[in-house]
């Protein structure tokens, strides 16, 4: 079954919504998406947006906290136009019907870890909710739009699938389309587009604890790498801080804005013991809290630290962190009385299928936008609240670019072939290989994540590959699923993220090597590319 449309957009979150609603204008859009439209990352966002607009703030100041928070990782030139480009991002989704928490001098500013300012834009404590609630509103009234929910994306169609893997170069493959699973019908559909959107989201479920919602398994990049995208930085898993311990999968997150407000983080002991580790204390950038918090456990044997809000106004943190404080609540934790346990879990992917400054990638008429993409915007760490404002700069960028180039209908696609799986098995042996993706996520927990070392990376690299053969051998005999689509990405991605790990022979932001200490070396201000 093929299904054509001007525009394919493969995931709905804030960057594959707001780039649907824009793109609409020039023509037809189909967007797939994995569950219901609106189950993304995005949908978790808690903390908010930064922008500066603030009379006390400037464009410097953002800029300066997003360079040092990257360890200068960053592309400056990317940093730069994504800061100055953010307050008309923020004004466009005020006119779209978000409703951003407001105060009596205007929009109320949040404070998180790594910002010199006050400066993040937020509703409440649910600021994606709100965002992708608006979004759809105005997307479910667009006779152009059309979102086809519990499809999940299986590969992209390139001169692969029409000439054979030897006939495809990486200098000049084209995308028109993917090949997608409708879940419901356990049928597998041609969707055929002039311009494909990766926004996928990113990849928490390759670890065993995450704040990641369950379709986070990175199947934007491995399907990118797959059909030959550059992807760059997967070494850069940013751990958030502050999950509330024990709020089973995935972890409940605890916003760094609540640090901002004024939280501090203790042990069990009572110590406020981030002043050991950072003059910013509690409010330090999230690398520095995560590998602090690490420590602490691991010198001490205890299971979590806390978050110490009972110095603070209760009405004031009951009005700022409702959601918070209702779902803690849940678990038996008043956090305006009572301290509140939490651990770091795997939050952000800062690297990517490589982008230029329009979104555009390696691959003719593919782009990518939001965590499934390498911009340059984050370096070696993600500033809190950057990610949402990446999101909209590049949504925005992507539309633009597609305007100016638009690329004609390719009459090549006439010529795709629909998905065939002759041949294959609907496989009883699925329980055979099942646990792969629970191996997956404990060694990546065990060996990659917030402190590595070269031995734990190869010991970890070994296991994974023979996972890939498994996993590879099982997919060519048999039919597909949903299941067998996220254990083939996951484990992909969790071979780049490992291979990306050995190539870095330092520690900076998000990697931290017990084998190379850190270092201001010039020459390691590069990314790690794979192709």
């Amino acid at each position: 079954m093929k299904i054509q449309s001007d525009f394919l957009v493969i995931g709905s979150g804030i960057a594959g919504l707001s780039y649907a609603l824009k793109i609409a204008e020039l023509g037809t859009v189909a967007i797939v998406t994995k569950k219901e439209k609106a189950e993304s990352n995005t949908n978790y966002a808690q903390g908010g947006i930064a922008a500066v607009v603030s009379s006390v703030d400037a464009f410097e100041h953002h800029i300066n906290d997003t360079m040092k928070a990257g360890a200068y990782l960053c592309h400056r030139n990317i940093v730069e136009m994504v800061v100055k480009e953010g307050p008309e991002r923020i004004n466009e989704l005020i006119d779209l019907g978000v409703q951003f928490t407001q105060n009596i001098n205007g929009l109320d500013l949040g404070k998180e870890g790594g910002h010199s300012h006050h400066r993040i834009v937020h509703a409440a404590d649910l600021t994606g909710k709100e965002i992708e609630r608006a979004l759809l509103a105005k997307i479910s009234a667009h006779p152009n739009i059309k979102i086809y929910e519990n499809h999940i994306s299986i590969d992209l169609i390139t001169e692969h699938h029409l000439f054979g893997a030897g006939k495809q170069s990486h200098d000049s493959i084209h995308c028109w389309g993917a090949y997608v699973l409708d879940v419901e019908k356990n049928v597998v559909k041609t969707f055929l587009a002039s311009a494909t959107l990766l926004a996928t989201g990113g990849a928490g479920q390759v670890y065993l604890h995450t704040t990641n919602p369950p379709i986070a398994t990175g199947d934007g990049v491995a399907m990118a790498y797959r059909a030959g995208a550059s992807i760059a930085n997967m070494e850069f898993i940013q751990f958030h801080p502050t999950t509330l311990y024990n709020s089973g999968s995935p972890s409940f997150l605890i916003s760094e804005a609540v640090r901002g407000f004024g939280a501090i983080l203790r042990n069990k002991r009572g110590e406020d013991f981030m002043k050991k580790y950072d003059p910013q204390g509690s409010l330090a950038p999230r690398d520095i809290v995560a590998r602090a918090i690490d420590t602490e456990l691991k010198r001490s044997g205890d299971e979590c630290v806390y978050l110490d809000l009972k110095h603070l106004n209760s009405n004031s943190i009951m009005s700022h962190f409702p959601n918070i404080y209702e779902r803690c609540l849940k678990f038996g934790i008043d956090i305006t009385k009572d301290l509140v346990p939490v651990v770091p879990a795997a939050h952000y992917s800062c690297g990517g299928v490589i982008t230029d400054e329009n979104g555009s990638t390696s691959i003719n008429g593919l782009f990518a936008v939001g965590e499934v993409s390498m911009t340059g915007l984050h370096g070696a760490n993600r500033l809190a609240s950057n990610s949402l404002l990446e999101a909209v700069v590049f949504s925005h960028r992507v539309v633009e670019s597609i305007k100016k180039n638009r690329a004609k209908g390719n009459e090549i696609a006439n010529s795709i072939p629909n998905w065939d799986d002759s041949g294959t098995i609907n496989s009883e042996e699925w329980i055979l290989i099942s646990h792969n993706r629970k191996e997956i996520q404990q060694l990546m927990w065990d060996y990659v994540g917030i402190v590595r070392s070269n031995h734990r990376l190869e010991r970890s690299q070994r296991r994974i590959k023979l996972i890939l053969e498994e996993v590879k051998d099982f997919y060519k005999r048999t039919k597909v699923t949903e299941e067998l689509i996220e254990l083939r990405n996951l484990s992909c991605v969790a071979d780049l993220i490992i291979r990306s790990a050995l190539e870095r022979k330092e520690s900076r932001g998000l990697h931290y090597t017990t084998d190379y200490p850190f270092v201001d070396d010039i020459n390691w201000l590069k990314d790690t590319i794979i192709t």
